[in-house]
């Protein structure tokens, strides 16, 4: 069994890289990384716990232009396996995971950087095959890029899980407990700047009321984030197809008052 769910987690690794260089099919995401990834360990509620920290970590963090940023896919997907293999408690599987994932995620910078420079000698030699004709050698030439982009991340991940528990256990029989509470408080730091990131990018002084209805719900009178969520949903799907049927209204006013205007002149 162990077996098995090493050999799904490196061939997750593999997929999610591809899926972020492609159609994003959500499973590049923290939170859907630790939903596979729990069904693959058999603890969904760790998981989901870790994932949902990476997720919010990872908030209004973006590789636009081609820039390479912390592969938090790639950390949830390592952190969240070696938790679970090294420890049954939730917090120390949270503190573990933290503790192996931000720097394989930091890593991921790196892999990603390594992985586009080489697929740059890809793009010519496909480029050079298709000025020579030589269409189905540019095809298999092609399919070089996402295995090197899925080997960037299923190498590291298959070292994690080979050695993986060991070197979490190296890690706290060396370093300090002072520093491991300092990764717990960073954890719980980093959701913070993550949804502060995203506020910068958000529309908030437009939706400003709807803001604060969402934090007065949540807040003071205790709904589950569920609850807000469909709550938010609602108010969006409303005002979505209120903007939706304005161009109509615009439209259908302008016909009337061509109409009167004409009806104006014939008299």
């Amino acid at each position: 069994m162990e077996i098995i769910q090493a050999v799904l987690i490196i061939a997750l690794a593999f997929w999610i890289v591809i899926d972020q260089q492609g159609l994003c099919l959500t499973t590049w995401f923290p939170i859907m990384v630790a939903l596979f990834v729990g069904i693959i360990m058999g603890d969904m509620k760790t998981a989901m716990i870790i994932g949902g920290t990476f997720q919010l970590m990872a908030l209004g963090v973006a590789n636009i232009g081609g820039s390479s940023v912390p592969n938090w896919g790639l950390a949830t997907l390592v952190g969240i396996y070696v938790a679970i293999k090294t420890t049954s408690s939730v917090e120390e599987a949270k503190a573990i995971a933290l503790a192996v994932g931000v720097p394989v995620g930091m890593l991921g910078i790196q892999l990603d950087v390594f992985a586009k420079i080489l697929n740059t000698y890809v793009a010519n030699a496909a480029q050079k095959a298709a000025n020579e004709n030589k269409f189905k050698k540019m095809n298999k030439i092609l399919w070089g890029g996402p295995m090197i982009f899925g080997l960037s991340a299923a190498i590291p991940t298959t070292l994690c899980v080979i050695f993986g528990d060991k070197i979490v256990k190296l890690i706290l029989s060396v370093v300090p407990q002072w520093f491991t509470d300092g990764l717990s408080i960073a954890g719980n730091i980093l959701p913070v700047v993550g949804i502060a990131l995203l506020l910068q990018v958000m529309p908030v002084k437009k939706y400003l009321t709807m803001l604060l209805i969402g934090f007065v719900i949540s807040a003071y009178l205790k709904m589950p984030i569920l609850g807000v969520s469909i709550i938010g949903f609602a108010l969006a799907y409303y005002y979505f197809f209120q903007k939706m049927a304005e161009p109509d209204m615009k439209l259908s006013n302008a016909d009337n008052s061509a109409a009167n205007a004409g009806d104006d002149f014939d008299e």
